[in-house]
């Protein structure tokens, strides 16, 4: 990739200068142009001013004019010849400034899906053209392969276009004026048109002083009713009425940008569009383009046109003075840079819970370069990403899993709306009287591919399975045409040439999870239909069209003939409909039963969580774990029931409404409740933690807070032990619990990765718990706040918190002391192996007469000596309520163990001190419990530290066993002390 520098050269600058500056006063002219003209004459390499950007910085003034993009429009130069003043006066230099910023204001509001990505997003700044390559007529005219998958490789002889050369003179010298753009969907024509008409309004393309921009689908609404292409502009842009009258005499600098031109049907006959050279003469908008593009219209006037590939046709070849082909990002290292750019915005700094949470440069960094590693290790996603669209489909998933998500965005709205980006108000032939969505037309054709593979557990396709999902049911015609257009402009999108060794040949999804996507819009919208369904529709509706007439007639001939037959027709004409209701309700059952089972698969149990799976195959870290039954080729299909249930939320459906693919109100009402059954039914089994997690997000998706409380209402234990708590993760277990307000007998966030903020979403489940367990967190003493703040809230309802292998210290248990002062639940409290040393110990014996209702604290392994440990069993024994101390593994003299035995026997208090494995001569009750701990964290604790912990206590009681001469006592003795050497011989200890 080659190096470019900054926008404007000193001679474009001088250029500009000569034309505007002596019509407007100098504080104008500043004004008009803002500061991003004022760019000094020294030129300023690329990576400058991409440092700049990502430090925040910007010395030349707003940034939107000063980043350097790969082969973007902002290095045109003014064309060789004379460069007179076209809008000499004030008032038209005054109306082309404003035509530029009203451009500007309107291409620059960017849609919804875009501001995910922060708040100084925007096109004009962040930018990566396609690659653009030169294409000739014979290549046009040349019959493409019958699926329309493999996307040829241009010729060496072709090099890439930049925008400024489109309107280069060709091969034989001869000027340019028209040129042809052409894509499949997903190629960026929009992004392309958005930014060059951006760099227009900014200055950065000095060789045209006027660009007018149509959309063809905005004409096209307009119908036959006729309109001047005079009327056309002033309508669409008002400030140009002062220079309508000069458009005649711009020439070459005049430019027309025609978006889409598959939209309009254009007629280049004489007999049906007759020739027109009057700017001022009113007719349909179709002829008055024809009329341009014939250049019978302002023959000087430049026009750029981008289409689909099945509409370039529809312009004679004669009238074409260059064909490009918009490529995507055919080099890895465009795909590189569009994921450095779009990865490294500024998050837009809150999360759902409204806790603040922002991604580090340094995490951002290493995001971009396990993304950059793995697509040049993993071929199939830098095949995928060919298609700028779907460079930003991955790049708002990594938002979605890693940033903080904005409320109501789920997995499966992103991936709707990013559908809607792409084929919002796309048909798929408009010369076609059906006018058939091209979404719908994909639902059903790419839907039923998508399905047979989750069906059939395949996501390898062959030719022919491609084909007969394509041509299945196609008879006419008019339908081999409508196929013909959707391989040409939207086949590519879907599926792609499998790249991966062993399967080459077969074609893929482009990203495995559309396949799941179109796999549950299929079946959502109701598409799938066995044959009895078929027929049976069919039946129903010609007994409802006849129905009526066919029970007059009856009606009149049994009034006429007493035949005893005829009341017994007329029943049945009655029942017909609600046999086909039934046969439909049956259906829904089985969808139901299908996508529960799908979600509740054993098979899956060994796997990571689905958003983790995600996670993985954009980044290539480790994959999902297969159970160690399963088929090393068996595929997975959890998102699939996700996307089911995303696709019924009010939102989704809304969005597909418009794509063309209506979910009725009735059907989605009778398909939720068909599947709430089914998962009331299987729902209630104890699920492996990332299964459960996958449960709750299936409920998420779906964004129905009454059907997740029903459903939900019979959990009482939520075990996500082990589950990678992100951000998002944290949202997900908030929103969907929040539906309901019953008690949670235990929740299990051990080994969650959690920290304060996942704390703090959290925080309205966590206070519905009864058993809270926090082990291995690795939450420190900032994290103690949010538990103080948990344990003082009047809704707690906790009674026993486990805090065991945190690195709490004695900072943090300052904090939560704070908490026990003024709670009334808590009744066990964990505090195992969390750094509280002597003064930790010393804090809570100070502070534990301020709690009332205790009843065992465990503090062992935490480095305290004699003296604290036994100022914290003195403030025990006078405890009122404590009946259990743990004190083991920590830094005990034989002489210190010894002095809480004796003051044990002497003390008044119940508590009992466990200090050793032994009581005296005998062994402690709770030897097991501590052996048992013991195996529990030996991953996480310092193994010598422990092991001189056992050599002590396994001298203990060789000590005991010598001490008695109960041959019992002995026994037990005996067996305890195998259990120590069992332990020390696996830690690499001498066991003797």
């Amino acid at each position: 990739m080659d190096r470019r520098e900054v926008v404007l050269s000193p001679q474009a600058l001088t250029f500009f200068r000569m034309k505007w500056g002596h019509h407007l006063p100098r504080a104008s002219w500043s004004s008009a142009l803002g500061r991003t003209l004022q760019i000094p004459a020294k030129r300023i390499p690329f990576l400058v001013h991409w440092s700049w950007f990502l430090k925040g910085q910007n010395p030349l003034g707003p940034s939107r004019a000063l980043i350097r993009q790969h082969g973007s429009s902002m290095d045109c130069a003014p064309p060789p010849g004379k460069h007179g003043q076209l809008f000499g006066s004030i008032s038209a230099a005054e109306a082309i400034q404003q035509h530029r910023r009203n451009l500007a204001e309107w291409f620059t509001r960017l849609p919804r899906e875009e501001r995910q990505f922060g708040p100084t997003f925007a096109l004009d700044t962040v930018h990566v053209d396609p690659v653009i390559r030169e294409s000739t007529l014979d290549e046009l005219l040349r019959p493409s392969a019958e699926l329309a998958l493999e996307h040829e490789r241009p010729r060496a002889r072709l090099p890439p276009l930049a925008l400024s050369q489109l309107f280069d003179p060709d091969a034989c010298g001869r000027r340019v004026q028209t040129v042809v753009l052409y894509g499949t969907v997903g190629t960026g024509k929009s992004t392309l048109v958005r930014k060059m008409v951006l760099d227009w309004c900014y200055g950065r393309l000095p060789a045209f002083e006027l660009l007018i921009p149509f959309s063809c689908e905005d004409l096209s609404s307009l119908g036959p009713a006729p309109a001047s292409l005079s009327q056309l502009v002033v309508q669409r842009y008002t400030p140009l009425k002062e220079v309508l009258p000069l458009m005649a005499i711009t020439g070459s600098r005049l430019l027309f940008v025609l978006h889409g031109l598959e939209r309009l049907n254009l007629d280049f006959r004489l007999s049906g569009t007759g020739l027109c050279s009057d700017p001022n003469e009113p007719g349909a908008p179709a002829a008055i383009i024809v009329n341009l593009l014939r250049k019978y219209m302002l023959p000087e006037a430049s026009i750029l046109v981008t289409t689909r590939p099945s509409a370039i046709s529809r312009i004679p070849s004669k009238y074409v003075g260059r064909y490009g082909e918009i490529c995507g990002f055919s080099d890895t290292n465009l795909q590189k840079l569009y994921f450095q750019i779009r990865l490294n915005q500024p998050d837009c700094g809150y999360s759902a819970g409204g806790a603040g949470v922002s991604a580090t440069p340094a995490h951002q960094d290493n995001l971009v370069q396990m993304l950059s590693r793995n697509l040049e290790g993993h071929h199939q996603i830098a095949a995928a990403c060919f298609l700028p669209s779907y460079c930003w489909l991955v790049c708002a998933t990594l938002h979605f899993l890693l940033a903080p998500t904005p409320a109501g965005q789920t997995l499966t709205s992103i991936y709707t709306s990013f559908l809607r980006l792409n084929f919002s108000g796309e048909t798929l032939d408009s010369t076609d009287p059906s006018n058939l969505s091209l979404m719908a037309y994909a639902a059903r054709t790419m839907g039923k591919l998508a399905y047979d593979g989750v069906s059939s557990r395949k996501t390898y396709f062959s030719e022919e399975d491609v084909r007969g999902c394509l041509e299945a049911g196609i008879k006419t015609e008019e339908e081999f045409q409508l196929l013909h257009i959707f391989r040409r402009d939207a086949l590519r999108f879907f599926l792609a040439p499998c790249v991966e060794p062993g399967h080459l040949g077969t074609f893929v999804f482009t990203v495995p999870a559309m396949q799941e996507y179109l796999a549950a819009l299929y079946i959502v919208l109701g598409l799938r239909k066995t044959t009895l369904q078929r027929v049976g529709k069919e039946v129903a509706e010609l007994v409802g069209r006849v129905g009526e007439d066919v029970t007059l007639v009856l009606g009149i001939v049994a009034k006429l003939l007493p035949l005893r037959i005829l009341p017994l027709l007329f029943n049945l004409l009655k029942v017909v409909p609600q046999v086909f209701g039934r046969m439909v309700g049956k259906s829904r059952k089985a969808v139901a039963q299908a996508m529960v089972l799908e979600m509740f698969r054993e098979e899956d149990y060994y796997n990571d969580d689905v958003l983790d799976q995600m996670g993985a195959s954009i980044l290539g870290v480790e994959g999902p774990r297969r159970h160690p039954d399963e088929p090393p080729d068996d595929e997975v299909f959890e998102l699939f029931p996700m996307f089911m249930g995303g696709l019924l939320s009010a939102h989704n459906r809304a969005v597909l409404a418009q794509l063309g693919c209506p979910i009725k109100n009735l059907d989605a009402l009778e398909n939720a409740q068909a599947i709430k059954k089914k998962l009331g039914k299987l729902g209630r089994r104890v699920l492996p933690p990332s299964e459960l997690f996958d449960h709750l997000f299936f409920h998420y998706e779906f964004q129905n807070q009454r059907f997740s409380a029903e459903v939900l209402s019979s959990l009482r234990q939520l075990n996500l032990a082990g589950v990678r708590m992100t951000p998002l993760k944290c949202t997900v277990v908030a929103s969907v619990l929040d539906s309901g307000r019953h008690a949670l007998d235990e929740v299990n966030l051990a080994s969650c990765q959690l920290d304060p903020a996942g704390l703090c979403t959290l925080k309205p489940v966590l206070l519905r718990a009864r058993k809270l367990g926090l082990q291995l967190n690795n939450l420190g003493p900032e994290a103690c706040g949010n538990l103080r703040d948990l344990l003082l809230h009047d809704q707690c309802q906790i009674t026993t918190l486990r805090l065991s292998n945190n690195p709490l210290t004695e900072e943090g248990v300052a904090l939560l002391v704070e908490g026990l002062a003024g709670n009334t639940s808590l009744t066990h409290l964990s505090l195992l192996h969390t750094g509280l040393g002597d003064k930790g110990l010393e804090l809570l014996a100070a502070q534990l007469d301020r709690n009332k209702q205790l009843k065992e604290l465990n503090v062992a392994y935490n480095g305290a000596g004699d003296t604290a440990a036994l100022a914290l069993a003195k403030a025990a024994w006078e405890h009122p309520s404590l009946e259990l101390l743990h004190l083991y593994f920590n830094e005990l003299s034989s002489e210190g163990r010894q002095v809480l035995r004796d003051l044990a026997g002497t003390a008044e208090g119940g508590v009992r001190v466990v200090a050793s494995l032994t009581e005296g001569a005998a062994v402690s009750e709770y030897w097991s419990m501590i052996l048992n701990e013991v195996q529990r964290n030996l991953n996480s604790w310092d193994w010598a530290r422990v092991r001189r912990h056992l050599e002590l206590l396994l001298r203990d009681l060789e000590d005991s066993r010598c001490a008695t001469l109960n041959p019992w006592r002995k026994a037990q003795l005996l067996r305890v002390e195998s259990e120590v050497k069992a332990l020390l011989e696996h830690l690499g200890g001498s066991g003797s």
